[in-house]
């Protein structure tokens, strides 16, 4: 793995340095970084997909445990230099990871094929959001997502019916997987240091055949762009509501089966 030394000094020799622009702050702790792997279980010959190489350091690690890697990087400057490093040895793309609508690139889509894929990476904030629920929705293939995030999103992923941090990510995320937190990651691990503190989760999929997850994210969002009004309000009073849902609950008070219900009853 390499060291913070040699983080800067790679940087250094091709006069690039992090951009706050695509949310680069380089993971060099070298027990997180194999906390991550460890975590995701990945053996030789799995398949796995990194967004954000940076440097490389990750991705290194998960040649050396075997992986074949489809890297995907926005920056020109650091898809140069891991190509210089790995090219051989890994599929890159280069670009942004997310195409129109907020889908998967295509060329990343066309990289990873048919094969089942897993999600090992240390996300750029501003893009794992909608990444993580791209993969989980809408491509099966994606056996699970081992990432570093923002703790902030963690705890949205994470969070209980009833409080101020559940939303439509963690709903989604809850509804067609499951979530956990593995640590989290102090500011210190990461060269330039962010303000924030970190956190590593798995999201394993869950399958559901019973349920449209567009639809339901749709309906989800919609539902709670105004979170802290009554259902009767939202809908329509006149609305026919399912056994144990009263017009006057809330969605952020509803747990997941009882959206469900919901969205069986009332979505479009």
């Amino acid at each position: 793995m390499q060291s913070l030394t040699e983080i800067r000094t790679l940087l250094t020799e091709r006069g690039l340095a992090p951009r706050r622009r695509f949310g680069q702050n380089f993971l060099h702790d070298h027990n997180q970084l194999k906390r991550l792997v460890d975590a995701s279980g990945i053996r030789a010959g799995d398949r796995v997909l990194e967004v954000g190489p940076g440097t490389g350091t990750l991705t290194e690690t998960l040649v050396e445990a075997g992986a074949g890697v489809v890297a995907s990087e926005i920056d020109p400057g650091l898809a140069d230099l891991v190509e210089e490093r790995l090219g051989d040895r890994i599929t890159l793309v280069r670009g942004d990871c997310l195409g129109r609508g907020r889908r998967l690139a295509p060329e990343l889509q066309t990289a990873l094929g048919e094969e089942p894929f897993t999600l090992v990476a240390n996300l750029p904030y501003q893009i794992a959001s909608p990444l993580m629920i791209e993969l989980l929705l809408r491509h099966p293939n994606c056996l699970g997502q081992f990432v570093t995030i923002q703790r902030e999103v963690a705890e949205r992923l994470t969070a209980p019916e009833g409080t101020r941090a559940r939303g439509p990510l963690g709903i989604l995320a809850s509804t067609f997987g499951s979530v956990e937190r593995i640590g989290d990651v102090p500011a210190s691990c990461f060269w330039p240091q962010p303000k924030i503190v970190s956190s590593m989760v798995s999201i394993r999929p869950d399958r559901r055949d019973d349920v449209d997850p567009d639809g339901f994210a749709r309906f989800i969002t919609m539902l709670f762009a105004s979170r802290r009004k009554q259902l009767g309000r939202i809908l329509g009073r006149d609305v026919d509501l399912p056994d144990g849902i009263e017009t006057t609950a809330r969605p952020e008070t509803l747990d997941n089966e009882q959206l469900l219900r919901l969205f069986a009853r009332c979505g479009t």
